[in-house]
Formats: structure tokens, sequence, C-alpha cells
């Protein structure tokens, strides 16, 4: 497919209807439609997708590179080409936004790869028990004050720190986004998890 700045089409009748061409008729339209549309080359129904969610899109880059506003920046510029190269195969239109989520959680790490090339062979034990995260920590803990912790993480750590609490991403999907074992996925986790939790018990 190619990329949405460059698309260039004859006009066609639409059978869904009248072809929408302003910004707010087209971002009054649902998720679904807008990937349907995306789907067929409406670059400018793409562009409202990435307008809806490219910021939460870079945050969630952010969070799981620790720092580096441009790293971020750049890892949503790659994921936004990809989503539009891929964007006709989204099973579930309406969940595009996990969909999306995904893609840049990948670039990130991807990023984080370049960064410590030997970080993803590390083999960690498991964990013998997984400890959800403390309901102070979740509910009641500042927020900048959590995100400094976070960003303080050791890089794997924060990555499935923010692949798991903030993504929901399950055991499996970590595992298979980092390359990691299960093992270490839960290894990591429990590590970040308890660092997290002894951090912010000032903030009780």
């Amino acid at each position: 497919m190619p990329n949405p700045e460059f698309v260039t089409r004859e006009p066609k009748p639409d059978p869904r209807g009248p072809t929408l061409t302003e910004d707010t008729q087209l971002s009054s339209l649902s998720d679904g439609s807008l990937v349907e549309r995306s789907a067929d080359g409406d670059a400018a129904a793409f562009g409202v997708l990435i307008h809806r969610y490219g910021p939460l899109m870079r945050a969630y880059a952010a969070r799981i590179l620790g720092h580096g506003d441009g790293e971020a920046d750049d890892a949503v510029q790659e994921a936004s080409l990809l989503a539009w190269q891929r964007i006709d195969t989204v099973e579930e239109p309406d969940r595009v936004r996990t969909w999306l989520f995904r893609i840049a959680a990948n670039k990130a790490l991807d990023r984080l790869r370049r960064r410590h090339p030997h970080l993803d062979l590390e083999a960690l034990p498991e964990a013998s028990e997984d400890r959800p995260v403390d309901e102070v920590v979740a509910t009641r803990m500042q927020v900048d004050a959590l995100a400094g912790v976070v960003q303080n993480l050791p890089d794997a750590q924060r990555a499935v720190w923010v692949l798991r609490e903030i993504g929901g991403a399950s055991y499996a999907e970590i595992a298979e986004q980092t390359g990691l074992s299960a093992a270490s996925v839960r290894g990591l986790l429990a590590r970040a998890r308890r660092t997290v939790l002894e951090q912010m018990e000032g903030w009780r």
C-alpha cells in the first residue's frame, strides 16, 4: 500500500453513501468505519485515526523507551507508516486502538534492542508468585512519582511493566513482542513490580 502522503486515486462512487471529505465529518466516524475507509485507500480517514490515537501511542512508546522524546516520536512515525501499509489486515476494526498500540510497542522495543543488542537474551528465573500491582500504587500514588520510578527501571523491566500494566498485554503477548521466554517475562515483571512498590511506599 502506498504512503498516505502520496495517495492519488480517481474518485469513485462510494456504495456506503456520500464521500466524507471534511475533517469534522470524518472525525465523527467510529474507529471501525475509519478502518474500513482506510483499508479502501482513504488516507484522510487513516489520518483521523492517527490524530485520534497518535498522542497515546507516543506516550506508550515513551514509557517503554524511558527517555528521549525524539526516539518516541520516531517510533510512532515508523508505527504509523507500518499501520497504513497493513491497515487492510485488521481483523477487528472496532479494536484498532489495541492494534495500533501493539505496533507502537513493537517499534519502541526494536529501539530498545538496538540500544542493548543482548537485552533479550538474558534468562531470568520464573517468579514464584504473580503479584498484582499494589492497590496503593494503582489508585493513590501521584502520577508523576510513579512515572519517575518506572522511567528509572532497567530497560527490560520497564518494557514488560509498561506492556503489562499500561497496555494490558498477556504474558504470552509480551513474550511474543519482546522475544523473551514466558519465564523471563514473569521474572522481569516481578522484579519491576517489587521495585515500584518499594519506591512508592513513601507515597502512601
